[in-house]
This record gives structure tokens, sequence and C-alpha cells, in this order.
């Protein structure tokens, strides 16, 4: 298809139906969601809330004390599915996960710092997430350039600073008061507790901002998965688009994080995920995007009922989940002979 402005736009019959019905259970879940709680509502109410129909209790509650949670949910589950789109992408390896290589360490190290050593507020503990995020992705990339960032090497590298990271996590919270280490504690488990319109804000600016860039980036990123050779042969000025994308796989990262902590191994799956249901080569970033909110919904709704009255941090169940999904990839990828 060829706009009036001459900018030639292939649309996909499947991925176009996969990205509608995800899109649908998602604000499905998203209802159901607002819906729940010790004010119990139903479908219709909530909907007509949403729209202005709502008494005077129902708009207090769902548009200042649920609607913001479940907005957290879908612009963090979104994010995190893009930013590991982006670095499975440009590693050309679906292993080559932010959860895995190290991004998510350096935001948590960044927000564990201003918890323990300067016991800072909400908004402190977030602008070091992102901090954290920023510098370890710096890092990340200077350590694996060699003429061009190689994704096997990105890859190598990042579990190594992961590594790293990952001990100074320790360090932080064995050094912590308990009052400190609590909050350090429960901060790392990743959680939608308490989020209102102060987290929905930031995230939506990010996302407005890096959402349309990254896409525009959508033919370049799928002619890098091809390697650097074949995408300087098609026209691709391949390391400044492997910068803006770094760049932006991070940002996306640390401002989740900052908004609802490491929710571990959505960015790893939901990718996945998307290509195996598209059943079309590379990232898909749009039905990545929407299937990323989807899981953070869907989890956060696990969370929070499938246990009776014991309320579970989402990211537990992310972690479970994804836990099981990674020992899959993983034997999948040994069966192939790629690892």
């Amino acid at each position: 298809m060829r706009t009036p402005g001459g900018l030639s736009v292939r649309v996909d019959p499947r991925s176009a139906v996969v990205v509608l019905l995800l899109a649908a259970a998602a604000a499905a879940t998203a209802v159901i969601l607002i819906g729940s709680g010790d004010f119990p509502m139903s479908f219709g109410d909530v909907v007509g809330t949403l729209l202005g129909n709502g008494t005077p209790a129902q708009e207090l509650i769902v548009r200042q004390l649920r609607l913001p949670r479940v907005l957290v949910a879908l612009l963090v589950g979104a994010s995190l599915a893009l930013s590991g789109a982006i670095f499975q992408s440009l590693s050309r390896n679906p292993l080559g996960s932010p959860d895995v290589i190290g991004f998510g360490q350096g935001s948590a190290v960044g927000a564990l710092s201003v918890i323990v050593l300067t016991q800072g507020g909400a908004l402190a503990v977030a602008g070091g997430a992102v901090a954290g995020g920023v510098v370890t992705g710096a890092a990340v990339y200077v350590l694996a350039f060699r003429r061009g960032v190689h994704g096997l090497r990105l890859v190598l590298v990042g579990i190594g600073v992961a590594s790293m990271l990952t001990a100074v996590i320790h360090y932080l919270v064995t050094k912590a008061n308990l009052v400190d280490a609590t909050r350090a504690t429960l901060w790392m488990t990743g959680s939608l507790d308490g989020r209102d319109w102060a987290q929905v804000w930031p995230l939506l600016g990010m996302c407005a901002v890096l959402m349309p860039l990254v896409f525009l980036h959508g033919r370049p990123l799928r002619m890098l998965e091809m390697g650097d050779d074949a995408a300087y042969a098609l026209g691709v000025p391949v390391e400044r688009t492997r910068v803006v994308l770094l760049a932006s796989g991070v940002l996306f990262l640390s401002g989740a994080t900052a908004a609802a902590g490491p929710i571990a191994f959505v960015a790893l799956s939901a990718s996945q995920l998307a290509r195996r249901l598209t059943r079309s080569p590379g990232p898909n970033l749009v039905a990545t995007a929407v299937m990323g909110a989807a899981l953070l919904l869907v989890a956060d709704w696990v969370a929070t009922h499938a246990f009776g009255d014991s309320l579970l941090p989402v990211g537990v169940v992310t972690g479970v989940l994804g836990g099981c999904y990674l020992l899959r990839l993983l034997v999948t990828e040994r069966r192939a002979g790629r690892i």
C-alpha cells in the first residue's frame, strides 16, 4: 500500500488480525481489572464510567484509583516488549533480552543505590533506575564495540556485566539497614501496587516520543537481522541505526523499571510469542508492543485473583511464567544446534 506522500507501507493480513485480537484481549482484561477489588463493578459499569456516565463514587474509584494502575501496566508491558524486540533483533539471538544481558540489572543497581545510600523518595529512585540503565547501556556498547557491535559479542559482554551487577545488588542489600533492605527487596520484586498518575505521565511521554521513532526504524532493524554487510548493501546506515535503537531500547527498559520495578521476562518472551503468532519474519514491533501489554495485564490479573486472598506482586508471576518459557526456549535452541 502506498500513501499519498509516496511512503510505501506493507500490511500483512495475519499480523493485522493478531494485533487486533491481542488489543481486544488487552482491552477486555483492562476493563475486568478496573472492575475488580473491594468495590466490584460490572463490565458495563466500568465502560460507562470510562465514557463519563458513572456515579461520583464510580468516577473516583475508576479514574483516580484503578485506571492509573492499568495504564501503567499497559505502558510498562509495551515498553519492556519493545526493548526485548530491539535487543533480540540487534543481537540476532532470542536470548539477547535486557533481562539476560545486564540492562535490567543496571537499572536495579541505580535504584538500589538511591534507596540504600541516600534513602531517597520515589522520584529519586525512579531517576536512579533510569540513570543506572543508561550508564549500563553505554558501558556494554563500548565494551562490545570492535569495528561495530557483533550480536554474539553484545550478548557475551552483557552476560558478564549482568553477573557483576548482580553481585553489586547483593552487596547493596547486605549493607542496608533493615528498613531500607525491606524496601529494596520489595522494589526488586516488581509491582504495580500503588501506581498512580505520577507514574503514568512520564511513561506516556516517553512512549509518545520513542514508539514512533522505533516504528520508523522497523525496516532498518529487519535489515540488521540479516547482518551488517547485507544491511550496508541495502542502504542502511548501520552504526547510526544501531545506536538509535540501542538508546531507545535502554530508555524503554529504564523507564519501565523506574515506574514498576524490574518485572522479569516480559522483554524476553513477548517478541518471541508475537513472532510465533504472526508467523512473520522480522521484529514485528506493533504486534510485540501489544503482546507485551496484554501479557502484563494478564499476569497482573493472575497475581491479584488466582491465589485467593494472597495478593502477589506481578513480578513474581512473570518470573515464574517467564522462567518456564526460558527453559523451553533453551531446549528449542539446543535441539536446533544453535547453543
